[in-house]
C-alpha cells in the first residue's frame, strides 16, 4: 500500500487575496526542483496574472458534464489517478461538484488522490469553513452555500494564511485585478467593505494561531520539552475548591485580557489520598461554569504533591503565568507544618510568573487551636510530618520536665497531676506524628516522670508500687490512645480516597451524561487528570470470536477507536497498564504505572468511555432509524395519497381512449373533441402530478443543485402567472418598483416555485389574488396575496408539510405537495418562503431570495 499522500493548503480572508497564485507559484517551485506537477483543476476568474502563472505546467485536461441542459468543466479525478503525478495542485477546495462524479464535494476528490499517495496543494477561504459559516454570514449578510469541515482542512500537513491588508486589497480591487469592471463598485460597496474585510482577516488570524498552537504542542511533547516558550500568554488559575475560587478566577481572566490572545485555564488538584479539606462539589461547579463563561478551560488533576503536579500541569500546557490565593494559615500553624503550596510552588515554578493573590473568603482550612494537620496530610503537602512527629516526641517531654522541674513546688503539683501532663502531652504528639511518635514520647515521658518526680528523684528506681503501677498503666493508656487516633486517621483517609474517587468519577460522567465531549475529549481528560504520555481505546477486529493469548501483541488485531497524548499504544502488549473496557474493548495506557487504588478509578472511567462509545454508536443508529422512520412514513403517506391522486387521472383519461376506440359506439366529432381535451388534461394533471413527486424525492435526496445566475425577476413571473390554467383573469401582477435588481436565482426552479404559489392561491379563494415585487436590503421579496378563509397562525407550519391538503375543498386537487416543494425549492435557491396574515382575511405567501450581487457571484463560483 502506498504512502498518504500530503495535503499543503493556502488559506485566505477573502476571494482576492492571491490563494490561486501562491498555489501556482509553489507548483513552479517544486517543478523547478525536480519533482512532478501537474495542475489538476485551477479556476483563475478571468485574471490575467494568474492565468500566466500557469503556463508552463502540465495541465490535465478537465471533463464536461451536462446539468440541466447546461455543460460544465469539472476536475477529471480518474485522470489525475491515472496521470499519478507527485505533485497535484487543486483549486477551490469547497467547491460542489456537479453530480454525475464518485463525490459531492472537491475535498472528497483529494481525500482519494491523498490515499493514492499523491501530494496535493490546493486553496480555501476562511468563509468556507464550516464551523465559521453562521459567523460570516452575520458579518457579511451573504449566506456561504459551499462548506467544507474544519477537520479536512486542520488534518493538513501545511496551513499557510495567505493574507493582506483590507486596504491593499481593496486597492487591487479597484485597480481591476480580481473582478471585472462593471462588478468593481458593487463589490466595494457590500461584501469588501473595510469593516468586513478586518472581522474576515482577524478569524482567519485567529483560526490559524489555533492551528499553529496545535502544532506547537505536538512538537513539545513528541520532543519531551517541559520548559516554558512564551509564544502566547497562558494564565493558569489554581482553584482550591472553595468560595475563594470565583475571585482568583476573575482576577485570572483580567491578566489574560490584557495579553492578546491570551488563554485562561482553571485547574483544582484532586489528591489520590481523597484528603481534600473543605473542597466544596458545587463550588467547583459554579466556579467551572464562571471559567467557561469567561471563553476559558476547566481541568481536574489528581496528584498527591500539589505544588509539583500545579507545576507540571502549567509546564504541560506551555503556561506563562500561574494565579494563587494566598494562605490562610496562622503562624503557629506554618510553622509546625513547615512550607505551604503557595511557597512551595514560587520555588518550583522555574520561568512561570507566580500571581499570589489575596481575596475576602475566610479561611476554612484553618484548624482551631494549635493541633497542625494529621501526618497523611502533611506528607502528601511535602512538610514531613512523620519526622516531625517523631522528633516533637524527643524533644517535647524534656521542655515538660523542665518547665514543672521549675514551677512545680510553687504549684504544688503532685504526682497524678504530672502524670496527667505528660499524657496530655503524648496525646497531642500522636495527633501530629502517628503510633511512632506516641510510642517513642511515652516511654521517654515515663523514664523522666520516674527520674525527676517519682521517688526517690533522680533515680531510676520506684520506692512505692502505686506509683510503679500508675507509671505503667500512664504508658499503657498513652499508646492505647495513640493507636486510637492513628486508627482514626486511617479511616479518614480511606474514606476521603473514596470521596476523591467518587468526585473524579463524576467529573468524568457528567461529561459523559452531558454528551458535549466526544470520546477522544474524554481521552484527553483522564490522561491530563492521571499525568499519562498517552490513553488510547482500543477494540477488537474480530468481535465474534473469544480472545487468544498472543492477540494482545498484534495490532493488527485491535482497531483504535480514539487516543490521545504522544505514541499512543497500538495494541495491549504495548501499554504500560491495562483495564478491560468491554467484552471486547480495552484501554490502553502508556507512562508511569498507576497504583492499584487509582486502577480502580481507571476500571471505572473504562466504563464511562465504554458507555461514550455505546452512546454514540446508538445516536448513529437512532438517526439512521429516524431516517427510516421518516422515510417509512413518507410512503406510508405517499401510498395513502397516490391511491387515489393517481388513479382519478388515469381513470378518466382511460375512460376517454376507451370511448373513442370503441367499434360499436358513434362518437360525433363535438364529442370526439371533448374526451380527448378530457384525455388530455387528465394527462397534464398525471404529468404536474409526477413531477411534484419526483421534485420532492429529489429534494429530500439532496439531489437538487440549482444553477444561480442573474435574471429579471420581473420577467419571469409573468410566464408563471401563463402556466396556472385556473389563474387566468384571477391574478393581479402589480408593476415592480423602477430599479429593481437581478435575483440570483435558477430561473425554472424560480418560475415553478411561483407557479405553485398562485396556483394554490387561485385554488383557496373566490377572490382576486394579488402578486407584488419589492428590494429590501440585498434581498428581492415576492409576495402572493389571496384574500381567502384564511388560516390559523398554529397551522402555518402543517401548510410545508408533504401529503396535508390543509383547507382544500376537495379531495381531487393532488397530494399536496406544492407548498411542501415550493419551501424546498426557495431554501435550495438560499432563499425563504414563510406565510403571512393577509389585513382583512387571508394568506400573504412570502417568497424570499438573495439579489444578484458581485459577492453573492463569488459566492457561487
Amino acid at each position: 500500500m502506498s504512502q498518504r499522500g500530503k495535503l499543503r493548503v493556502y488559506l485566505g480572508a477573502a476571494p482576492g487575496v492571491g490563494k490561486t497564485f501562491k498555489m501556482l507559484e509553489e507548483g513552479h517551485r517544486r517543478a523547478e526542483r525536480g519533482a512532478d506537477v501537474a495542475i489538476a483543476y485551477v479556476e483563475t476568474h478571468g485574471r490575467e496574472a494568474t492565468a500566466r502563472m500557469a503556463d508552463g505546467l502540465e495541465l490535465i485536461p478537465r471533463i464536461k458534464r451536462e446539468y440541466r441542459g447546461i455543460v460544465f468543466e469539472e476536475m477529471d479525478l480518474d485522470a489525475v489517478l491515472a496521470r499519478r503525478p507527485q505533485v497535484a495542485l487543486v483549486d477551490e477546495l469547497p467547491h460542489t461538484n456537479v453530480p454525475g462524479g464518485r463525490h459531492e464535494k472537491r475535498w472528497q476528490d483529494i481525500q482519494e488522490l491523498l490515499d493514492a499517495g499523491i501530494e496535493v496543494i490546493s486553496t480555501v477561504n476562511i468563509q468556507h469553513l464550516e464551523s465559521l459559516n453562521d459567523v460570516v454570514q452575520r458579518i457579511t449578510s451573504v449566506p456561504q452555500r459551499e462548506t467544507v469541515p474544519d477537520e479536512v482542512v486542520r488534518s493538513a500537513d501545511q496551513i499557510e494564511l495567505v493574507d493582506m491588508s483590507p486596504e491593499s486589497l481593496r486597492r487591487r480591487l479597484a485597480h481591476g485585478n480580481v473582478y471585472a469592471a462593471e462588478k468593481i463598485d458593487a463589490a466595494l460597496g457590500n461584501y469588501f467593505r473595510v469593516g468586513n474585510l478586518t472581522a474576515l482577516r482577524e478569524l482567519a488570524l485567529l483560526w490559524v494561531a489555533d492551528r499553529v498552537d496545535e502544532v506547537l504542542q505536538r512538537y513539545r511533547e513528541e520532543h519531551g520539552i517541559g520548559r516554558v516558550w512564551e509564544a502566547r500568554e497562558r494564565v493558569v488559575v489554581a482553584l482550591p475548591g472553595d468560595g475563594s475560587g470565583e475571585a482568583l478566577i476573575r482576577r485570572a481572566a483580567r491578566i489574560a485580557a490584557r495579553a492578546a490572545g491570551g488563554e485562561l485555564l482553571a485547574v483544582h488538584i484532586a489528591r489520590s489520598d481523597g484528603l481534600t479539606g473543605d473542597t466544596s462539589p458545587t463550588a467547583l461547579a459554579a466556579q467551572r461554569h464562571l471559567v467557561e463563561s469567561l471563553g476559558g478551560s476547566y481541568h481536574t488533576i489528581v496528584g498527591d504533591d500539589v505544588p509539583r503536579a500545579l507545576i507540571e500541569f502549567a509546564q504541560a500546557k506551555n503556561a506563562t503565568q500561574l494565579v494563587l490565593g494566598t494562605s490562610r494559615r496562622s503562624r503557629v500553624n506554618r510553622f509546625l507544618t513547615g512550607t505551604g503550596i503557595g511557597e512551595m510552588t514560587t520555588m518550583l515554578s522555574g520561568d512561570i510568573d507566580v500571581h499570589m493573590v489575596t481575596h475576602d473568603e475566610p479561611s476554612r482550612r484553618r484548624r482551631r487551636g494549635w493541633l497542625p494537620p494529621n501526618p497523611m496530610r502533611t506528607a502528601a503537602w511535602g512538610s514531613g510530618g512523620g519526622w516531625r512527629g517523631i522528633a516533637a516526641g524527643i524533644v517535647t517531654p524534656p521542655i515538660l520536665t523542665a518547665i514543672l522541674t521549675a514551677v512545680g513546688p510553687s504549684l504544688k503539683l503532685n504526682v497524678a497531676s504530672d502524670i496527667l501532663l505528660y499524657l496530655t502531652l503524648t496525646v497531642a504528639i500522636s495527633r501530629l506524628g502517628g503510633m511512632v511518635s506516641a510510642f517513642v514520647a511515652a516511654l521517654w515521658s515515663s523514664l523522666l516522670l520516674n527520674y525527676y518526680f517519682i521517688p526517690p528523684v533522680h533515680s531510676i528506681t520506684i520506692a512505692e508500687a502505686n506509683n510503679a503501677i500508675a507509671l505503667v498503666v500512664f504508658v499503657i493508656v498513652g499508646i492505647t490512645v495513640a493507636s486510637v487516633v492513628d486508627l482514626a486517621i486511617k479511616q479518614t483517609r480511606s474514606a476521603a480516597h473514596a470521596s476523591a474517587e467518587a468526585e473524579t468519577l463524576n467529573a468524568f460522567a457528567v461529561a459523559v451524561l452531558r454528551g458535549d465531549e466526544a470520546i477522544s475529549a474524554l481521552l484527553e481528560r483522564f490522561r491530563e487528570t492521571f499525568s499519562m504520555a498517552s490513553v488510547s481505546l482500543l477494540q477488537r477486529v474480530d468481535t465474534d470470536s473469544p480472545r487468544l493469548p498472543d492477540e494482545i501483541d498484534d495490532p493488527s488485531r485491535w482497531t483504535l477507536v480514539a487516543s490521545t497524548g504522544t505514541d499512543p499504544a497500538g495494541c495491549p502488549g504495548s501499554a504500560d497498564t491495562v483495564i478491560d473496557a468491554g467484552p471486547n474493548a480495552v484501554l490502553a495506557l502508556r507512562g508511569r504505572t498507576l497504583p492499584a487504588a487509582d486502577q480502580r478509578v481507571l476500571a471505572a472511567f473504562a466504563a464511562q468511555a465504554t458507555a461514550a462509545m455505546e452512546r454514540r454508536r446508538l445516536a448513529r443508529e437512532a438517526a439512521s432509524a429516524q431516517s427510516l422512520a421518516a422515510a417509512d412514513k413518507m410512503r406510508t403517506a405517499l401510498l395513502a395519497a397516490v391511491s387515489h391522486d393517481l388513479r382519478t387521472p388515469l381513470a378518466a383519461a382511460k375512460a376517454s381512449i376507451s370511448t373513442l376506440r370503441d367499434p360499436e359506439l358513434e362518437v360525433s366529432p363535438g364529442d370526439r373533441a371533448e374526451l380527448l381535451e378530457a384525455a388530455e388534461e387528465s394527462l397534464d394533471r398525471l404529468t404536474r402530478l409526477v413531477e411534484n413527486l419526483l421534485d420532492m424525492s429529489r429534494l429530500q435526496a439532496g439531489a437538487v443543485k440549482p444553477r444561480l445566475e442573474p435574471a429579471a425577476i420581473e420577467d419571469i413571473i409573468p410566464r408563471a402567472i401563463d402556466d396556472v390554467p385556473e389563474a387566468s383573469g384571477r391574478v393581479r401582477l402589480q408593476p415592480p418598483e423602477p430599479g429593481l435588481p437581478d435575483g440570483l436565482i435558477d430561473a425554472p426552479l424560480f418560475e415553478r416555485v411561483v407557479a405553485n404559489l398562485v396556483g394554490n392561491a387561485v385554488k383557496h379563494t373566490d377572490s382576486p389574488v394579488t402578486v407584488t415585487v419589492s428590494a429590501l436590503g440585498g434581498q428581492i421579496e415576492v409576495r402572493v396575496i389571496d384574500r381567502g378563509p384564511g388560516i390559523p397562525e398554529e397551522d402555518w407550519d402543517l401548510l410545508f408539510r408533504p401529503f396535508q391538503r390543509l383547507g382544500d375543498r376537495d379531495n381531487t386537487s393532488g397530494v399536496g405537495l406544492g407548498l411542501a416543494l415550493s419551501r424546498g425549492l426557495a431554501e435550495a435557491m438560499g432563499g425563504t418562503l414563510v406565510p403571512e396574515d393577509t389585513p382583512g382575511g387571508g394568506v400573504t405567501m412570502v417568497l424570499t431570495l438573495p439579489a444578484a450581487a458581485a459577492q453573492a457571484q463569488e459566492v457561487i463560483r
